[in-house]
């Protein structure tokens, strides 16, 4: 993967039907990146929730819910190791 220009990463666990799922969308700024953990992964089973163009998965969230089979959507998932790489790349981290 190329580094971005993101400035901040977004790190999601809520439920897509959680406020806060949609709370986190709509604060996102150009160039900033996603990473869907825990009930967040279940976004990816819904083609019909806009995910940002920058977003990625928590592999072993997604295997816990059994998405990582058929791979709903093509979005980078990444191990706990890639995810500490990943939060390492930004300046700004935010959790919801």
């Amino acid at each position: 993967m190329t580094d971005h220009d993101a400035t901040t990463l977004h790190i999601l666990n809520k439920h897509p039907d959680h406020t806060r799922f949609r709370a986190c969308l709509d604060a996102m700024a150009p160039g900033d990146a996603l990473l869907l953990i825990e009930n967040a992964v279940l976004a990816l089973a819904d083609v019909a929730i806009p995910l940002p163009e920058v977003t990625y998965a928590l592999q072993a969230d997604c295997e816990a819910r059994g998405l990582s089979a058929h791979r709903p959507r093509e979005v980078e998932q990444l191990d706990y190791i890639g995810m500490t790489h990943l939060t390492d790349r930004f300046p700004r981290l935010i959790s919801w």
